[in-house]
């Protein structure tokens, strides 16, 4: 029977290979991208007539952004006669009279738009697409999440690629309206720009599927409705929708140069939320669809990339593990007198195939999109750090997935922040996510690599300090960040002439 020191030994190298593997594939999707620069989309023709279009805009407690996006909207350069708008709203809380009074300002435009309210919030925003689609107008669908702020001519500039009438859904690249705003946004929006550039970009140039963002698309109603309509057992029906759609045969096209604009999150709780909804709902849609794509009639390198991209999830617990298990490894090894054949492998393959993988795929997003893109380079670091330390939160979401544990959608607070904000300008406002013992977990993970730190620094193992220094800022990151952010956003009182004023917080109702 092998001993535990083996049996770790054993563990730990089979995720470095694993792992190792992954990072190569961003490799991969970067010469997808660069092997293809030449098939960028271009329209089939010109539509006949242009069509009907429905906007949805699903929105669920929204107050700080809920008329931005409907003045947005009601801005599209589209005849008024061929443009329906629907409001989608299963708020409870004061978004509601805010929505209507907004409505009820854009119809006097003479613009229709109607606004559908739901009770009972069934299948959430699926659930609520889903009833909106049953009774919109439009041959076309058109989805803005609440925090978006669509361009006049983004509906002129998607429809032309539907003259072609194989192609089911058109996707648009999501720019930052507060990308700048904190060191928490430079890091998003850094991993959103890499995301959108090689994922997409690679994966729909070279034929390969890819999804749909759930916001800032364009989807002909009659490839949703052929697909099954929007599902709700995952809590990603975005990428599970555009899945069976494309194993249909549906085609979709992704254009890079179409910017709609949007926020993300500037709260280090609500990033928190967005990324524990997407992994588990990734992971959902790995055990739903998974087994289709295996069974389908599909060429190879479609296959092999839908694996990964289905997959990709499963990443984070298996960094969490990696990050624990390097120090009880590397005492093993040194005991054993096998060190110096380590230290070679963490160089030839771990470092170079995430970390320089990673860097380059970073760094050439950045260099397509920015002039100053060298200057963003400099919180690479923090980014790997980030990664790191959010293997923790989403972790959890994976394990809810594996368990079958009920969908729960937690909506990401919005709070209509854009570049040039208060940096505190969040504080005090409602919708902040509840705490939880997470940052503690966080925390005591930052205390347990310091202590391996002082460990190898004691048996003379400098290489490893780079890897331990970057696993303790990750986890310390989070979770003093999101001790603090906390606490800065619980309910304050001020003076108010003679009495107080209770400025109200709290979690989302």
């Amino acid at each position: 029977m092998p001993s535990a020191q083996t049996c770790v030994l054993a563990l730990y190298f089979a995720i470095v290979g694993v792992l190792s593997v992954y990072g190569w594939h961003l490799a991969y999707v970067i010469y997808l991208y660069f092997r293809h620069r030449g098939k960028a989309p271009r329209a089939g023709g010109a539509l006949q007539s242009l069509p009907r279009v429905t906007v949805q805009l699903p929105i669920y407690n929204e107050m700080y952004v809920v008329d931005r996006l409907l003045d947005a909207v009601a801005g599209l350069d589209y005849p008024r006669e061929l443009l329906e708008i629907q409001v989608l709203d299963d708020s409870t809380d004061e978004t509601c009279e805010i929505a209507r009074m907004a409505v009820r300002r854009i119809a006097a435009r003479g613009i229709d738009v109607k606004y559908l309210h739901r009770a009972d919030r069934t299948g959430f925003k699926a659930g609520a697409l889903q009833a909106g689609l049953a009774v919109a107008k439009g041959e076309f669908i058109a989805i803005f999440d609440a925090d978006f702020v669509p361009a006049p001519d983004f509906l002129r500039r998607l429809l032309p690629h539907f003259a072609d009438p194989g192609v089911g859904m058109v996707q648009s690249r999501w720019g930052h309206l507060n990308g700048q705003y904190s060191l928490l946004t430079k890091i998003q929006a850094l991993m959103l720009d890499a995301h959108f550039i090689f994922e997409h970009g690679g994966r729909s140039r070279s034929g390969c599927f890819f999804h749909f963002n759930g916001t800032g698309g364009i989807w002909r109603r009659k490839t949703i409705l052929a697909a099954g309509g929007w599902e709700f057992d995952t809590l990603t029906e975005d990428l599970d929708l555009s899945y069976r759609a494309q194993l249909q045969g549906w085609r979709f096209v992704y254009l890079q140069d179409v910017v709609s604009p949007a926020e993300v999150p500037i709260e280090i709780n609500g990033f928190k939320a967005q990324q524990r909804r997407w992994t588990k709902g990734n992971a959902q849609s790995c055990f739903k669809l998974l087994p289709r794509v295996l069974r389908a009639r599909l060429p190879l390198r479609v296959k092999v990339e839908a694996i990964f991209h289905l997959t990709s999830s499963f990443c984070h617990p298996l960094v969490l593990a990696m990050s624990i298990l390097t120090v009880p490894a590397m005492s093993f090894l040194l005991r054993i007198g096998a060190l110096p054949w380590y230290e070679k492998l963490l160089l030839n393959v771990l470092l170079v195939s995430s970390t320089v993988s990673a860097l380059c795929f970073y760094a050439f997003s950045q260099s397509r999109l920015h002039r100053d893109w060298m200057r963003r380079l400099r919180h690479l670091p923090v980014l790997f750090a980030i990664g790191i330390g959010i293997s923790v939160n989403n972790t959890r979401a994976i394990l809810e997935a594996l368990l079958r544990k009920q969908n729960v959608f937690v909506r990401t607070p919005k709070y209509g922040t854009v570049e040039g904000s208060g940096a505190a300008d969040w504080s005090g406002k409602k919708y902040s996510q509840p705490m939880s013992i997470q940052p503690l977990v966080e925390l005591g993970l930052a205390g347990y690599f310091l202590a391996a730190e002082c460990y190898v620094i004691s048996k003379g193992l400098y290489l490893a300090l780079p890897s331990l220094l970057t696993f303790q800022f990750g986890f310390l990151f989070m979770g003093v960040l999101s001790l603090l952010q906390q606490r800065a956003s619980k309910p304050v009182r001020r003076k108010v002439g003679t009495g107080t004023e209770r400025r109200e917080a709290g979690s989302t109702p």
